[in-house]
């Protein structure tokens, strides 16, 4: 049984804790309202943005005069998989679901003798990913000494992901991120962003006519870069809100936690003590009687 110094020291240890705790708690509810609002208010622009670059898809098909962007490469042999993370862990198993996400997709692209690569954004998914598929992260992204991540980074990220298509590293990429849905629930996503799906019916199949100048092509040709960026920056805004509700949630559970522990020590410190108080009136009353 552990002495009395040891419970005591013990105690003050795990109180520390709860402070730590506590503090990143609401340090982590503080920055998610303004996470939670940039997030919601780029989802709109990005789907209707997504939604006019496939309706123009639909009706350029895969022509000569297609963009690479849309058109592919003509195989679907190598797969990118775009991972993004964080930097920081103490978020519950925000990182790990990413994860768990991209490496269920890598084994069913391989299952069916696909090619997997990875291009990793933030340091937690690297070493998992690394340990389970050594020598196919091709691109790390460095987010380490930015305070956020951007519009300036997405715009980074998706140009290297396009210099690798260009130069025909991958056939078809798919982004990995988690898509917020509020502070306790944070559901892990992917998408492809390259080729960019057409759908089976066009957003105009209404029986409008839509004419487009200059030529849907050129159209295209300008819109389908912005548009994997614009995936990109909203998939880092959907990690930022969810990172910042799952830390704050697994915070708040570890602040919880850490008092019923306290309580737990502190009644086994009560009861050590009074068992070596009773010990030493007993001693004492014995030593009495014995004179």
């Amino acid at each position: 049984m552990a002495s009395l110094k040891e419970l005591k020291v013990r105690i003050g240890s795990v109180k520390s804790t709860q402070k730590i705790t506590k503090a990143k708690q609401m340090v982590a509810a503080a920055k998610l309202r303004k996470a939670q609002a940039a997030a919601e208010a780029a989802r709109p622009y990005a789907q209707r943005l997504e939604g006019v670059v496939a309706s123009l898809a639909s009706k350029v098909g895969a022509s000569d005069n297609a963009p690479k962007l849309l058109g592919g490469t003509g195989k679907d042999d190598v797969h990118l998989l775009v991972v993004a993370n964080s930097d920081r862990g103490l978020a519950g198993a925000f990182n790990s679901n990413i994860v768990k996400a991209a490496r269920d997709k890598a084994l069913e692209l391989q299952a069916k003798g696909k090619k997997v690569q990875f291009f990793l954004i933030g340091r937690k998914g690297r070493a998992v990913l690394n340990r389970l598929f050594p020598g196919q992260v091709i691109a790390n992204y460095e987010t380490t000494g930015f305070r956020e991540l951007g519009f300036a980074q997405a715009r980074e990220i998706a140009e290297q992901v396009s210099e690798l298509y260009e130069a025909g590293k991958f056939d078809v990429a798919h982004l990995f991120f988690s898509k917020f849905k509020s502070a306790l629930v944070q559901e892990a996503t992917g998408q492809q962003i390259i080729p960019v799906v057409a759908p089976a019916a066009s957003v105009d199949a209404g029986g409008s006519v839509v004419e487009y100048e200059p030529d849907e092509e050129s159209i295209l040709a300008d819109l389908l870069p912005r548009n994997v960026t614009i995936q990109i920056f909203k998939a880092l805004l959907e990690n930022a809100a969810s990172e910042q509700g799952a830390s704050m949630t697994a915070m708040d559970n570890a602040t919880r936690n850490a008092g019923d522990l306290i309580n737990k020590l502190t009644i086994q410190y009560n009861r050590s003590r009074q068992a070596a108080i009773t010990t030493e009136l007993v001693e004492i009353i014995s030593g009495a009687e014995a004179l």
